[in-house]
C-alpha cells in the first residue's frame, strides 16, 4: 500500500510491524518534515485520498491528521486542504524515546524472523559500540 504526495513523498503502512496505521501516518509526516521532503505551506493528500491509496478507513487518516494539527504541525483550511505548518518540528525525549523503542522492536523483530537471538544482536551492537569508541 503507497501513495505519493506533490512533492514526492511515499506513504507506507506496514501491517506486519504491530505499530498502528495511524502512527505510521504521523511518523512518516514528521520524518518527511524533518528530513526536508515536506516544508512549510505544503499540501498534503486529502484525508479520503490518503485513506483510498492506503486502503484503509479514513478515520484512521483523520486521526493522524487531527494529532498533528493539535501539536501544530498541520493546519487544516475548509475547502482548501491540510497544509504543514512553517513551524519546525522538535521532538520531545518522551516522543524521541518512543521512536528508538518502536524502531528496536521492529529489527528485533527482523533479526528474530532470520534466526537471530536477542544475545547475538547484543554482542554485535557491543561490538559496533567498541569499534565507535576505538576510531575516536
Amino acid at each position: 500500500m503507497t501513495m505519493k504526495s506533490a512533492r514526492g513523498v511515499t506513504f507506507r503502512l506496514d501491517e506486519a510491524s504491530g505499530v498502528p496505521a495511524y502512527r505510521q501516518i504521523i511518523d512518516q509526516i514528521l520524518g518527511a518534515i524533518a528530513g526536508g521532503k515536506l516544508a512549510g505551506g505544503d499540501q498534503l493528500p486529502t484525508v479520503r485520498q490518503l485513506a483510498v491509496d492506503l486502503e484503509i478507513n479514513p478515520n484512521t487518516v483523520l486521526r493522524a491528521y487531527r494529532e498533528l494539527e493539535i501539536r501544530g504541525v498541520l493546519a487544516t483550511q475548509q475547502g482548501t486542504g491540510t497544509f504543514v505548518t512553517p513551524q519546525k518540528v522538535k521532538p520531545d525525549e518522551a516522543e524521541r524515546q518512543r521512536r528508538l523503542t518502536q524502531m528496536a522492536g521492529e529489527w528485533m523483530a527482523r533479526a528474530g524472523a532470520e534466526g537471530f537471538t536477542v544475545q547475538e544482536v547484543i554482542e554485535r551492537l557491543q561490538e559496533f559500540a567498541a569499534e565507535g569508541r576505538r576510531k575516536r
